[in-house]
């Protein structure tokens, strides 16, 4: 019988970066997701593409040899599934690895022979799998006489990934990704060292360093560029590192945090200092343009306390160094509010609104209060609800670009029908901030 996988998350990283190692790896994917429309095309379709994107050209690769599940309308299908599995994935996000745990429970449960199921999430977040089997060993998941044993039905791996994949096509199954890419995966849960093999993965006995140099690297970069983009009125993360400014202040956020790696970790100061030099060149290549606005989603997330932003910026200060230009990127971060279709910017507008700057500060970060860095934040949220975050939006460079954007905005409420010009408006106080 072949190797068989179940992913949890059907979307762009699922197919693109997850399903593509384990289908070169000889695996069966079985992918569940809640999402009909991308179930029923795989469902319909036999393969899809993959499309890598490098310096070089572009890569084309065929996916087949998978099925595709409702995990909400068919959860006893995919229990079914996991008891016979070999792998378990997931690339949901964070905030859903508590929605798919029962259902993961349910298929240990069910299984009755063979060697432990491999469990690995695959998220942007530090102890992605931890925090996955902890919902999954919660007594309302897990029977509490079959928790002492659960190791011999499960082995739980943490992991770190690192790969771009921009906006796509969502017509398309096919998927557009970079080049580069980077899975590191635990080895010590696996009795013996026998990990499951899949081609092209690092397995390594320490994690941790690993995981925070791509969180404090790749995501830390990739949203610096993105919020302050967005705040200088830039439609994509390469065009906003086109911007001088904004790239310069992604190089100083990145030597920050590069001082905390280098000093935690057994990184040298030349290697992460190559790190974080590919890491720009990366997020620049003008061939996976990503909308500002995509990479930026989710800012409460982004400025929690596990999370890019406040997580290295707290470790910094404990040591006693500065962080000027993390707190810049934490300030632009606050300035993505009410954005169209992401429901944390919204939140995020109202607590700022609602709230004083220190209730605010305890709210979006989940800093104590006498933490060293929490003053230090508590300053710059008060100058957001103040209004006076102009540092953030140096003048542009010509009045010639300043006019370029006056004309964009009054052309584009000539263009429109009186009841969608309130829509426009909504974006006007962003192209002032810049003006």
């Amino acid at each position: 019988m072949g190797k068989k996988a179940v992913h949890f998350g059907a979307g762009n990283i699922g197919r693109g970066f997850v399903a593509e190692f384990l289908h070169k790896s000889g695996y069966e994917v079985v992918f569940a997701d809640v999402m009909e429309s991308i179930i029923g095309a795989l469902q319909r379709q036999s393969s899809y593409k993959v499309v890598e994107v490098g310096a070089d050209g572009e890569h084309e690769y065929t996916i087949s040899n998978y099925r595709a599940i409702n995990s909400k309308e068919n959860e006893a299908q995919v229990v079914e599934e996991i008891a016979s599995a070999d792998l378990v994935t997931c690339a949901v996000g964070p905030n859903i690895l508590k929605f798919i745990a029962p259902v993961i429970a349910k298929g240990i449960e069910a299984r009755t022979s063979g060697a432990p199921l491999a469990v690995i999430a695959c998220e942007n977040a530090i102890g992605a799998t931890d925090t996955l089997a902890g919902f999954i060993k919660d007594e309302k998941n897990t029977p509490k006489d079959r928790l002492a044993t659960i190791d011999q039905r499960a082995t739980f791996a943490n992991s770190a990934i690192d790969r771009i994949v921009p906006a796509q096509d969502n017509q398309s199954l096919d998927v557009k990704i970079e080049q580069f890419y980077d899975w590191v995966i635990e080895v010590t849960p696996f009795k013996g060292g026998q990990h499951p093999p899949i081609q092209g993965v690092k397995f390594v006995e320490t994690l941790d360093p690993y995981i925070e140099r791509k969180l404090f690297t790749v995501n830390t970069g990739h949203a610096t560029a993105a919020y302050f983009g967005y705040v200088r009125g830039h439609h994509t993360v390469n065009e906003a590192l086109d911007d001088p400014e904004i790239k310069q202040m992604v190089k100083r956020v990145l030597a920050e945090t590069s001082r905390l790696i280098v000093a935690k970790h057994e990184f040298s100061e030349q290697e992460q200092g190559e790190y974080a030099r590919k890491i720009i060149k990366r997020i620049s290549n003008p061939h996976l343009e990503d909308l500002v606005e995509r990479v930026g989603r989710e800012p409460m997330r982004k400025l929690s306390r596990k999370e890019r932003f406040i997580n290295p910026a707290s470790q910094l200060v404990e040591r006693g160094e500065r962080v000027d230009a993390l707190l810049g990127a934490i300030e632009a971060t606050l300035l993505f509010q009410n954005v169209e279709g992401d429901k944390e910017s919204a939140e995020l507008a109202k607590i700022l609104k609602q709230f004083s700057a220190k209730d605010a500060t305890a709210r979006i970060t989940g800093l104590e209060t006498d933490h060293p860095l929490f003053g230090l934040v508590e300053k710059v949220v008060l100058k957001v609800q103040e209004g006076s975050s102009s540092r953030l939006t140096p003048p542009l460079h010509s009045s010639a670009e300043a006019n370029f954007y006056q004309r964009t905005i009054s052309n584009a409420l000539e263009s429109v029908h009186s009841k969608d010009r309130s829509k426009i408006m909504n974006y006007v106080p962003r192209f002032e901030r810049v003006l």
